[in-house]
This record gives structure tokens, C-alpha cells and sequence, in this order.
């Protein structure tokens, strides 16, 4: 071969290496870091890829973009490998308004220092198992205009720096205490909007345990309660502690009655006590959320400031009754005030009862707030002694009325018949009636008698009876008084006189009335 064919070929093939080495670099310089995806718009370290008609994560994003913007698109699906980037330095991912229905654990695996997230109007329906668990340090989530009807209580586990999260505007009906005092509890939680929901009612007993920098977050205002004291109660405090949740939203807190939720007639909740609610429940809520304290005297009490300003620096000072100033640090007879704003009473007595005051100072961010706290302090022993000695008397009364009724009953009801006397008496006048009659008069003195007798004897009456008659053929021996047969004493003396001894006599039916001598 000559040296030309051998210097063309060796031409040939340096331009075939050329031409791949040509095509390697291009793919090389389209996929490198810096290079912005042809749908998306890029300024920075910013990618707004809004509105693009996207169903999937464009595969050319640059490595050091800190937010990404996808809204607006046909995105259904976020599964472990949705994003086909590993995007260390992002913090801000919108994925707005796309037809998202599944969110599948471990999809956010490739994006693990997101501290802002928004998922909000998309098609999700429900949230189980730790979904959101790498983003560590996630602090506010957006999932509001969905059609979220189920929140598991693992579903926020993992994020325990989020601050903000959104649920407003969804098919919610029970509230989410678990966010508050379950084991996955977000300890740094201040605003929670689940507003414009299906909740009806509120577990109060629960929100008393939730601390007062997190109530006055918790917006539900929106949503159909039932009229109810206690919620009444509970929001009525909130809006006397200038919650901004309550105050802001004041007429959107609507109710209606259990006995008409179907016509739904929406009547305010908090204007004026319009469901005329008693004092009694109204000051339960002071009791339920830890303004007023029982203390027992001669014990230890601990009263926390719960207020709303948690920040790092804050100051707290308490102000007792009697307008003394108790601070941290400060040695006084018996009361002692810890960093964290809580007061010590040693060995309560009577006259440490009253009404304290709270005041917690934060200079950095120039806020201030006041909190009133009643503590009132009772002898146990006592009041259980006075409660004792009710009881008895009650128990005393109560035992005498039981046998006044028994022995009442029993006079009513064990008495001898009459029935048996009835017939004895009916047997004896047949038996009298039987025996031949005759009229017996006495003309000999009667019996000697006793002074006493004599005058037991003066003022009695005599009865004058019919003449007894013979009887007439077909009688057989019985004499009939009466058509009726009943015997029936005519008179009696109404003026009896007072009879000497010489005038007293003895009348047993006679034929013929005796006179007595005048």
C-alpha cells in the first residue's frame, strides 16, 4: 500500500473519532448542571415550569436550583421516581394545581432539605403512612382545595420542625388532635387552618392539654358546627384572648341546631351569647384550659403562664394579689418563678387565694401579653367533714320518711276486717229475736253506787222504744217492729237532766213507756 492510501485511512478514522467524540460532548453539555429545560423558564437558581401541559418532571433540571415550580400541569402520580433529579439544594417545590391523586412513600427522597411544600388543589382523597418522613426539615406544607376526607395520624411523621400546615377547604369530619397529643405529635406546630371542612363538633377535653402558642393558630371557622355551650364557651375564651384565629374571623363561626340540620338554618356562634349559654358552663372553659387552679392548703402548686409567646429570650413576671412582684431568680417567702414562667406556691394558704397575673415580655420581636390566672385554695378535710354531716341529715330524713309510708301502709291495709264483728252482731240479735219478750219493769231500788259512779252515771241519755206487740198469726213468734225489720231508737233526750239517786231506775223493754215521778 503506498503512503497516501495509508495517510488517507489514517484520516478516516480520526474523523469517525472525531464525529463521536462530536456527539458525546452535545449530549454531555445538554444534560450538564446549567442547562435549562426548553418548557421551563429559568432565572438563577429559580425554575418555573407553570403551565407546560406536563405529565412528568422534565429529566434536564440543573443540580443547584433552590425552588422549583410546577404548577399547573397533568402531573397524577408522585412515586419514588417522579423526580429523576437529585436536588439536594432545593427548599421550595410547588406542584399546585395538577391532577395529583397518590402520594406514594419515599417520593420525596430525591428532595430531603424542602422546607416549603405545596400540594394544594390537586385530586388527593387521603393521606396514610408516613408520606412526607424525609422531608426533615420541612416547616410548611400546603394541602388545602383537595378532597382530603382522612388524615392518618402517621402520615405527618418524621417532619417534627413543621410549623404551618394548611387543610382548609377539604372533606375533613373529625379534627386532628393526633397533631397535638398523639405519639407523632409536631411539637412545633403554631398554625393549623383546617377551616371551610366538614367538622361538627370539637373534642374539648382534648384541647385543653394543647398549649396556648398552639391554640391560638388552630382556625375553623367555616365549618358546620353543632350549637353547642361548651364550643360556644371554648371560642368565646379564645376571642377574649385575642386569638387571631377568632377575632379575624369572627363572623364566618356559624352553627346549627342538632334538632334542625337538615334545613340547615345557620345561626352565629359567637355573637352575644346568642345560644344563652349559663355562667356555669361558660367558667368550665376557665377551668378546662387551666385559668382557674383549686388548690389545697398546706400543698405544693404549680401554675404555668401559658401564653402565646414561646420565642427563645422571653421574660415572664407575675404580679400576685396583694401587688407583689414575683420574677425568676427572685427569693421570696414562699413563691418562686422557674425560666420557663411557671409559679411555685409552697404550702398554699387562705390568704395566697386570689387573682394572678402573668406578663410575658419579648423585647426582640416587641410583643407583650398578660395572662389572669384565679387560684382559689379550700381545706379538703373540712369541706369533707361539712359534706359528711349533709349526707346524714339527708340520709336521716329520707330513713323517716320511708317509715312514715310503711307505717301508714300498714294501718291501711293489716287492720281486722270488720266482716267477722259484722256477723257476730247479725247472729246475736237473730238469737234475740227468737226468745219469747217480755216486758220486765224494776220498781225496787237500784244498787247501791259509789260517789264516783253517781256522777259517772248523771247526763246519760234514755232511749224510748215501740211497745212490743203481740204477735200476729204466721210471725212464728217473731215480733216485727218495722216493715223493714230494722230496729231504729226514735229519740234521744237532747237536754237530759241530772237524776237523784231516789229517781234512778232501769228500763228494759217495757209495754208501756216509763215516767219517772216528777
Amino acid at each position: 500500500m503506498s503512503p497516501v492510501w495509508h495517510t488517507i485511512s489514517t484520516l478516516n478514522v480520526n474523523y469517525k473519532q472525531l464525529a463521536c467524540l462530536l456527539v458525546f460532548t452535545i449530549n454531555m453539555c445538554l444534560s450538564a448542571p446549567g442547562m435549562c429545560p426548553p418548557a421551563c423558564i429559568c432565572a438563577s437558581d429559580i425554575v418555573s415550569c407553570t403551565s407546560k401541559n406536563l405529565s412528568r418532571v422534565p429529566t434536564t433540571l440543573f443540580k443547584h436550583i433552590k425552588r422549583l415550580d410546577l404548577s399547573h400541569n397533568r402531573i397524577g402520580i408522585l412515586d419514588h421516581d417522579w423526580m429523576p433529579v437529585l436536588l439536594e439544594k432545593m427548599t421550595t417545590l410547588i406542584v399546585s394545581h395538577n391532577s395529583i391523586a397518590l402520594i406514594s412513600p419515599g417520593s420525596f427522597s430525591m428532595m430531603t432539605n424542602v422546607k416549603y411544600l405545596d400540594l394544594s388543589s390537586n385530586n388527593l382523597r387521603s393521606l396514610g403512612g408516613p408520606v412526607f418522613q424525609e422531608l426533615r426539615v420541612l416547616e410548611v406544607l400546603l394541602l388545602y382545595n383537595n378532597h382530603i376526607a382522612q388524615v392518618d395520624s402517621a402520615a405527618f411523621g418524621g417532619i417534627h420542625k413543621l410549623q404551618k400546615l394548611y387543610l382548609s377547604y377539604n372533606a375533613l369530619t373529625h379534627f386532628p388532635i393526633d397533631l397535638y397529643i398523639g405519639k407523632y405529635k409536631l411539637a412545633e406546630l403554631v398554625l393549623l387552618d383546617i377551616s371551610y371542612n366538614r367538622i361538627k363538633s370539637i373534642p374539648i377535653n382534648f384541647m385543653s392539654l394543647v398549649p396556648a402558642r398552639h391554640l391560638s393558630g388552630i382556625y375553623l371557622h367555616g365549618n358546620p358546627f353543632y350549637c353547642d355551650c361548651t364550643l360556644y364557651s371554648m371560642l368565646n375564651f379564645w376571642y377574649l384572648r385575642h386569638f387571631s384565629s377568632v377575632e379575624d374571623f369572627k363572623a364566618e363561626y356559624t352553627c346549627v341546631l342538632r334538632s334542625d340540620h337538615r334545613t340547615a338554618n345557620k345561626l352565629p356562634l359567637l355573637h352575644d351569647n346568642y345560644l344563652n349559654c349559663s355562667e356555669s358552663t361558660i367558667n368550665g372553659s376557665f377551668y378546662a384550659f387551666g385559668f382557674i387552679h383549686e388548690a389545697q392548703l398546706g400543698e405544693r402548686l404549680i401554675v404555668p403562664c401559658d401564653t402565646k409567646i414561646s420565642d427563645v429570650g422571653t421574660q415572664f413576671i407575675w404580679i400576685s394579689p396583694n401587688n407583689q412582684t414575683l420574677e425568676p431568680d427572685m427569693t421570696t417567702e414562699h413563691f418562686r418563678v422557674f425560666q420557663n414562667g411557671s409559679l411555685e406556691i409552697d404550702e398554699a394558704q387562705y390568704e395566697d387565694a386570689g387573682l394572678y397575673s402573668c406578663i410575658a415580655i419579648n423585647k426582640k420581636r416587641l410583643l407583650n401579653e398578660t395572662i389572669e390566672v384565679r387560684i382559689n385554695v379550700s381545706n379538703f378535710t373540712v369541706d369533707r367533714s361539712h359534706s359528711y354531716e349533709t349526707f346524714n341529715t339527708a340520709f336521716t330524713t329520707l330513713a323517716a320518711c320511708i317509715a312514715s309510708m310503711i307505717l301508714v301502709l300498714l294501718y291501711l291495709y293489716l287492720t281486722p276486717c270488720p266482716c267477722r264483728c259484722k256477723s257476730q252482731r247479725k247472729k246475736r240479735q237473730l238469737d234475740q229475736s227468737n226468745m219469747p219478750h217480755a216486758s220486765i219493769l224494776t220498781t225496787n231500788s237500784p244498787l247501791e253506787l259509789s260517789g264516783d259512779e253517781k256522777k259517772a252515771s248523771s247526763g246519760k241519755r234514755v232511749v224510748f222504744l215501740e211497745p212490743v206487740k203481740e204477735p200476729k198469726p204466721g210471725q212464728n213468734g217473731k215480733i216485727k217492729m218495722f216493715p223493714n225489720e230494722n230496729l231504729i231508737a226514735e229519740s234521744i233526750l237532747k237536754n237530759p237532766r241530772t237524776k237523784s239517786e231516789s229517781d234512778s231506775v232501769n228500763s228494759v223493754f217495757s209495754d208501756t213507756p216509763f215516767v219517772t215521778s216528777s
